[in-house]
């Protein structure tokens, strides 16, 4: 019997509380906003609102990035410079000293490493961003954010170590008496046009790799391949009679970046046709991984 006075009681409760409730939300005007999120439809570029919105956990994802790859490491961030210095040295000796590979008018060690430089940031970019998104899983299937702050922190990331190996080009080109001219101020143009490539490769294939992850076992065979077919270490061949050398290089938007990057700070001619060329390339490249990312960026958490 009491349960049917506590059951019937029930309801003349609810509405004698549903009118205060509603007068004590409509008193708070300081209550949280309310966000409404939508799956998007179609081909969509970047939202740079929302990416802006989004900037500190942009940052925070960056400072990750670059705590994770120095953890628990003796030298920390010194690796930045002795990697593209270790390998200057070993193409030195293979290249300059055994093979006696032309460097034009500049020393070969400063040759080489002026060469690797932006080279190491552009394969550490896409690296880092094209596994971004599998490496981030407990991140995406838990919260909502732009899906593009993972690979973008990534190269951000790589960018840190770009900027410190920047400081011992410095130094070698002091040492080896080279100083910089007006075109110095190019350098960081081409850097963003690198980090550009780095962003649209990566974003392709961190949108790949989730539904394939085939593309984890490509990417790093890519980066081997790519870098020999990019004059990094050598001159770009001139006046070949082989054509399908001469497509190679011309197919290859690395090429007039990276030589317009070193041509730029040692202070030799910029070939500003490969550079144009380039530079129109990757921010075509960067405009279709940016679409294709954000067309399959809705399906990453059930698939992930």
């Amino acid at each position: 019997m009491s349960n049917g006075i506590l059951i019937g009681s029930l309801p003349a409760a609810v509405e004698s509380d549903e009118p205060a409730a509603e007068a004590a939300l409509a008193a708070e005007p300081d209550g949280p906003p309310e966000t409404i999120i939508r799956p998007t439809s179609g081909w969509h570029l970047v939202n740079v609102r929302e990416l802006w919105r989004y900037r500190e956990l942009l940052f925070f994802l960056v400072w990750r990035d670059v705590k994770i790859r120095y953890k628990q490491t003796v030298l920390g961030v010194a690796w930045a410079v002795l990697q593209p210095l270790m390998m200057m040295a070993v193409f030195t000796v293979f290249f300059g000293k055994l093979a006696g590979l032309p460097s034009g008018d500049v020393p070969y060690p400063l040759f080489a490493f002026a060469g690797l430089l932006p080279w190491m940031f552009f394969s550490a970019s896409l690296a880092a961003a094209g596994n971004s998104v599998v490496a981030s899983e407990r991140l995406i299937t838990k919260i909502y954010f732009p899906r593009l702050a993972v690979p973008f922190a990534a190269v951000g990331a790589a960018a840190v170590d770009f900027l410190i190996a920047c400081g011992l080009l410095l130094i070698l080109m002091a040492g080896y008496g080279v100083v910089p001219g007006w075109s110095i101020l190019l350098a960081p143009i081409v850097f963003l046009f690198i980090a550009v490539a780095g962003l649209g490769f990566g974003t392709l294939l961190a949108a790949l790799n989730v539904k394939y992850r085939d593309f984890r076992y490509v990417i790093p065979f890519l980066v081997q391949f790519w870098m020999f077919a990019t004059p990094t270490v050598y001159m770009q061949p001139t006046g070949d009679k082989e054509f399908w050398i001469e497509a190679v290089f011309a197919a290859n938007p690395l090429t007039g970046l990276i030589a317009t990057f070193r041509a730029a700070c040692l202070g030799t001619p910029i070939p500003w046709g490969q550079f144009a060329l380039s530079a129109g390339v990757v921010t075509t490249i960067f405009a279709a991984g940016c679409l294709y990312f954000r067309k399959t960026e809705d399906e990453f958490a059930d698939i992930i």
